[in-house]
């Protein structure tokens, strides 16, 4: 089930119905900032830093927990 360029365009008429035409690119913008702070917090669980690696580790740098 795709979107065509007709249902594009009525959601895109819609749109502009319901915020004006001065509002969209602020939203537009608020929408692309929302995203990257999103893609920011995912990146950050997904790589955790040094220091919380060492807190798994129960506050031991990984160079001491080699040498134990």
């Amino acid at each position: 089930m795709a979107i065509g360029s007709t249902e594009i365009a009525i959601l895109v008429g819609v749109f502009v119905l319901l915020f004006g035409a001065k509002r969209i690119p602020d939203l537009a913008r608020a929408l692309g900032l929302a995203k990257g702070e999103y893609q920011k917090a995912v990146s950050e669980v997904a790589n955790p830093s040094v220091a919380e690696r060492d807190m798994d580790r129960g506050g031991i740098t990984e160079e001491v927990a080699e040498e134990q």
